[in-house]
């Protein structure tokens, strides 16, 4: 594997690939990996000759400079984890690397998708999260990017920014990844102690049981049920809970044929703040 710390040198070595007609996946991680990120590297593997991995804990998608601090760096371990999945490039900069100028001014229209559910509970985050990927894919120039299903408005949010800027890139949608028990896999999930891990699992559950009711019950009494069990879940602490339509993210009071539909979760374990969803149909 190589190992890229400077943008020309990333980009040096992609040209002389690129010579080849080869194919690019891009995989944009935080680092602090787990078999979820090792996921999205073997989805890429049929799909592409080079996958590059960036490992970047950006700091314009953090509203909470605690938060940001707290962030898990097990870089040794993230290295090792890769070179074990066969991962051929790892990209891995530094904060003045991928922002020369500390005032950059970024904004890009989301059309609402970044002030709603995970928008509206972390002002800017969106901004942010185009704003670094934006510049990957600038830089690294991808045919193909994977990202992970557990971050589903995100993903949602990157899609239109490839549409508004008309990015010639294919987004691939991969599966959550979940733990023998259902718990969906997060970086965040070290911070919890194994009580907490086992609380946690009322997340998953509920998510269950909207997809086991969805054709059923009226929605708007599906998901008051659903908060209702969360809510009186031990140790949870629930921040909101939807059913939306899969594209524009908004509530949705009935089932429309031809549409797909996605649970989305966020709570609070032990001061963890965890997200998970559930496509439902």
């Amino acid at each position: 594997m190589k190992i890229f710390k400077t943008k020309k040198e990333l980009q040096d070595y992609l040209e002389t690939e690129r010579v080849n007609l080869k194919k690019i996946a891009l995989i944009p991680t935080m680092g602090a990996l787990h078999e979820g990120h090792i996921s999205l590297l073997n989805y890429a593997k049929p799909l592409s000759d080079i996958r590059v991995c960036s490992i970047f804990v950006n700091p314009t998608q953090f509203n909470d400079p605690k938060d940001l601090e707290k962030y898990p760096r097990p870089l040794e371990q993230d290295i090792q984890l890769l070179e074990a999945a066969d991962c051929d490039v790892l990209f891995l900069p530094s904060v003045a690397e991928m922002y020369p100028d500390p005032q950059e001014k970024w904004h890009i229209d989301l059309n609402g998708l970044d002030e709603m559910w995970e928008g509206k509970m972390r002002p800017g985050h969106f901004q942010g999260v185009t704003q670094v990927v934006y510049k990957l894919f600038h830089l690294v120039q991808p045919d193909i990017a994977c990202f992970g299903q557990k971050d589903f408005q995100q993903v949602m949010v990157i899609q239109h920014m490839i549409k508004e800027k008309n990015l010639p890139i294919t987004i691939a949608l991969c599966p959550t990844i979940r733990d023998k028990n259902g718990l969906a896999l997060s970086s965040r999930n070290m911070r919890l102690s194994a009580n907490g891990k086992t609380q946690a699992l009322a997340l998953s559950s509920t998510l269950q049981f909207i997809k086991d009711n969805f054709a059923i019950q009226p929605l708007a009494e599906l998901q008051e049920q659903a908060s209702d069990k969360l809510q009186q879940s031990d140790g949870v602490s629930l921040e909101y809970l939807a059913i939306c339509e899969t594209t524009t993210l908004h509530q949705a009071n009935v089932i429309e044929p031809g549409k797909k539909y996605v649970a989305l979760v966020t709570a609070w374990v032990e001061d963890v703040r965890l997200i998970d969803n559930m496509i439902l149909n």
